[in-house]
């Protein structure tokens, strides 16, 4: 028997890749429903490597890469492509973006109003990385619990981890050496006036944001990053960004319904970048930081590799839960 503490993103993926290879697995999660303490349900489920090459490091593009076909298999993706997108007063941040990042073609107004109806006449030009996706992360979560649990895997809700777990997914949670929080703050909207197909971009030199389409009119707006391990709600400053942002996309956004705001904490190390590493006979997967739905497959895969080596080697150690 395998036993996961945390029944978040990186939990539930560790136990889908485990169960896959026929283990064994309990996650043990403290909140009594799934996914009401996981900072994912505040994500905007961006599947974007190439975009987020802008601010992180090459890892995150050759990593984030398998993601597509590994959700796939569990929960509906759009892959319809990621649209960058700058006011006419913040044109330089499309060139600086253009060359932190590859994989786009530049788009002209024309385009750009072919690609979204919606945004005609507001933008000059943008970048169109068409290669990228998006999905629910709520629905993903959900999806992904459900898909552990028919392959046999146990979840346990409602429950704290004992001590002495073979693996250790609480994100923030955890006590881990250099671990910080990264605020995120988001608002859901719904705007059945507006249509938009994809993933926007809003470039801005002090606070980039971006929209995700949901669904029946419905819209995640995101999401700032500060550094802040305040979980309060968010801020009037936070809330006025991310309207102006909607607004600055279409004027049609003045009449959308604000239907949920929130904010979260994401775990991160110092460079920013996942880490695997055994503690105390522990091994602990974290630090996902803004790239949870992108790098979780590929971190849960390596994981997986870990314990399943781990336990063929010392199956004695293996605790029953």
């Amino acid at each position: 028997m395998i036993t996961i503490a945390g029944a978040g993103l990186a939990g539930l993926a560790c136990a889908y890749a485990l169960v896959r290879r026929g283990a064994a697995v309990t996650v043990f999660e403290r909140a009594e429903v799934l996914g009401a303490t996981s900072v994912a349900r505040f994500a905007g489920g961006m599947l974007a490597p190439w975009c987020e090459r802008e601010s992180a490091e090459e890892e995150v593009v050759s990593l984030g890469g398998r993601a597509f076909d590994w959700w796939t298999q569990i929960t509906p993706v759009h892959r319809r492509g990621t649209l960058v997108v700058a006011l006419r007063r913040d044109q330089p941040e499309i060139a600086r973006f253009g060359r932190r990042t590859s994989a786009y073609r530049t788009v002209s107004g024309a385009e750009i109003t072919g690609l979204e109806p919606a945004l005609a006449g507001r933008f000059d030009h943008g970048l169109f990385f068409d290669q990228e996706a998006h999905l629910d992360p709520r629905r993903a979560l959900r999806d992904l619990a459900a898909e552990v649990q028919r392959l046999g895997g146990e979840i346990r809700l409602g429950s704290p981890a004992p001590a002495g777990v073979d693996l250790d997914c609480r994100g923030i949670h955890a006590a881990l050496p250099c671990l910080r929080a990264v605020r995120g703050e988001m608002a859901r909207l719904h705007c059945p006036e507006v249509e938009i197909h994809r993933t926007l971009r809003l470039l801005h030199p002090r606070t980039p944001i971006y929209l995700v389409p949901r669904g029946d009119g419905h819209y995640m707006l995101g999401a700032t990053m500060v550094e802040s391990d305040h979980a309060g709600p968010p801020t009037l400053r936070a809330l006025m960004e991310l309207m102006g942002a909607a607004y600055a996309l279409s004027p049609a956004f003045a009449e959308a319904e604000v239907v949920e705001t929130g904010a979260g904490l994401r775990p991160a190390f110092p460079d920013n970048l996942p880490r695997l590493e055994w503690r105390d006979g522990t091994l602990h997967l974290n630090g996902l930081y803004r790239h949870g739905f992108l790098l979780a497959p590929a971190l849960a895969e390596a994981a997986a590799d870990k314990l399943m080596e781990r336990r063929d080697e010392n199956p004695r150690e293996f605790r029953t839960a």
